[in-house]
């Protein structure tokens, strides 16, 4: 797996987390990963106080803000620094936290470490938050020119079809 992909899996994991406040347990990515890994997913997805901390540093970082909800998650999930070929293909990467443990440490573990190479200029991988209104949702842009502006299809076309009933409203207005 190219470097961009896996910082950018791991980066989308962090987003559902914030926009959800927990894992699609059935999700393919988080599948992949938890097997790939062996970690248990916490019961009844709950993954405590982390979604919380999460969201307030996607924020922070998609805001260009002071990052102290980066630096909260560095203190409090320490990333564990080390090498792994568990796929056993002899394609060494990095890991930030150790196989089997367990899933609110591991994933904080991964997200700490991520969110601090993205803050620190990581040109990887590109974080937004949803410009249609109401939304709020961050994403992880990976777009060839890094101008996606929504978080999803839906609420892009619900933000046109808002312009567009606009304009409309406003062209049969009289005297315009």
């Amino acid at each position: 797996m190219q470097y961009g992909n896996y910082i950018g899996n791991v980066t989308q994991l962090a987003v559902e987390l914030a926009n959800t406040g927990t894992l699609d347990q059935d999700g393919e990515l988080v599948t992949a990963f938890f097997t790939q890994h062996d970690i248990t997913p916490p019961p009844g997805g709950d993954y405590g106080d982390l979604p919380d901390l999460v969201r307030r540093a996607l924020a922070q970082t998609v805001d260009g803000t002071e990052p102290e909800a980066v630096r909260e998650l560095l203190r409090d999930y320490p990333p564990e620094m080390h090498l792994s070929d568990h796929d056993g293909t002899g394609a060494w990467h990095v890991h930030f936290g150790r196989n089997g443990t367990p899933a609110r440490d591991w994933l904080g573990r991964l997200t700490a470490a991520k969110l601090a190479l993205i803050v620190a200029g990581d040109p990887a991988v590109t974080l937004g938050r949803c410009a249609a209104s109401g939304c709020g949702n961050f994403f992880v842009d990976q777009s060839r020119n890094r101008t996606r502006r929504f978080c999803s299809n839906a609420c892009a076309s619900r933000t046109t079809v808002a312009a567009h009933r606009a304009r409309t409203a406003k062209g049969s207005q009289p005297g315009t």
